[in-house]
């Protein structure tokens, strides 16, 4: 064929071609985009003008060159309806604290899709949204993403999952991290979660415990030990009579430190001097986790030795940390997405509970605050600091 300059030239230039071999043309064009062009230039409108001088010399009579004539039109339908470019599923992410609390776990996340075979920016898109430790801004945040008609919401924590349910009943949610997600009512049961909403849970048995004994091992003097948790949840009064029993059992006094709004954080550490605390024991919480830099700032200050739920402290300048792995809890999250962006529905994929638990020691923070951690507790941890 010649270059087409004009309908006219194009009639002049064109060959004429069998139907079926110009229909097979726009099919091979359309499934096979990387197939050797069998017609130069401006091939597919090419092929279409050529069928039409094909049909109009052929047809015997105007109603079979009407239906023929119909029939390519449908062809040039499918065409172009085959040409348009696939939408690009889209993640919403939304996470109660400062983005550099979480950048780890969102990395982990990161990762894991690609190795599932997305590549983000191109067959996969994400949007971030971050409440900063306001915890008020999180239902707005959960707005702009269902706003964006994003095909999935990975929250961090029960409050972004909490936002994003109220600002959506349809949109799939998956929770990273969840202490209880059955008594926060996010989930009907771990085995059958129903509604929009799975995820992975941090529960598992003894963890106070296991984090009380960890703590006294490593400084076996500290006999008062203060406890800061938020009695709202659910599970705040089941958390608190484990640690109480734990803490008896090995001969420690437990100082309970309540704290339900950000005011209360001021209150709490200036109880916990009067009442001579030895040593500092975190229990998971959104709003604890917000105001990290806080509880580590005061620990610091007046040299406690502190025991954190989650490696973020630690991270971030806390002494020790032990319990489930929020960074493999983000990975495991990655799997929950491709599996709901392949048609499964949140309902009928079980809640995960943890595999992994990590014990974390910052030798750094010890030395800055004076403190020695015996060899054989280092001896024991997953990662030291140094």
């Amino acid at each position: 064929m010649c270059r087409l300059t004009s309908s006219i030239k194009m009639r002049r230039c064109i060959s004429v071609i069998p139907v079926k071999t110009g229909i097979q043309i726009l099919r091979d064009r359309t499934t096979n985009p990387n197939l050797d062009s069998r017609v130069s230039g401006n091939d597919v409108r090419a092929t279409m003008f050529s069928l039409f001088w094909t049909l109009r010399r052929n047809a015997r009579t105007k109603r079979n060159f009407v239906f023929a004539l119909a029939a390519i039109f449908l062809a040039f339908s499918f065409v172009a309806q085959a040409q348009q470019p696939a939408r690009i599923p889209q993640i919403g992410i939304l996470i109660n604290t400062p983005a550099s609390l979480q950048s780890a776990q969102v990395e982990a996340f990161r990762r894991r899709l690609h190795e599932l075979g997305y590549v983000e920016g191109k067959t996969i898109l994400i949007e971030y949204r971050y409440a900063e430790g306001k915890l008020e801004r999180l239902p707005d945040l959960a707005a702009e993403l269902v706003r964006l008609k994003v095909d999935v919401i990975v929250a961090s924590a029960p409050r972004a999952v909490f936002a994003a349910k109220k600002a959506s009943a349809t949109i799939p949610i998956v929770f990273a991290v969840a202490t209880d997600p059955v008594g926060l009512g996010l989930v009907s049961s771990l085995a059958r979660p129903g509604g929009n909403i799975t995820g992975l849970s941090l529960m598992a048995p003894d963890l106070d415990g296991k984090r009380l004994e960890l703590l006294k091992e490593a400084f076996p003097k500290a006999s008062r030990v203060a406890f800061l948790w938020f009695p709202g949840a659910p599970t705040g009064n089941l958390s608190l009579k484990e640690m109480e029993a734990a803490a008896k059992a090995l001969g420690l006094k437990l100082l309970s430190l309540e704290v339900q709004s950000l005011d209360d954080f001021a209150s709490a550490f200036a109880q916990a001097k009067r009442d001579g605390a030895q040593a500092l024991l975190t229990t998971p919480h959104s709003l604890i986790a917000t105001q990290a830099r806080q509880v580590l700032d005061f620990a610091a200050k007046n040299r406690l030795p502190a025991m954190y739920h989650s490696s973020e402290f630690v991270e971030a300048g806390g002494l020790m940390s032990y319990g489930p792995s929020y960074t493999d809890s983000w990975r495991r999250a990655a799997d929950f997405v491709d599996k709901i962006l392949k048609g499964a529905k949140p309902a009928d994929l079980p809640v995960e509970q943890p595999t992994k638990f990590e014990f974390l020691v910052n030798l750094k923070t010890a030395k800055q605050i004076g403190l020695t951690i015996p060899q054989k507790v280092l001896a024991r941890a997953d990662k030291v600091i140094k």
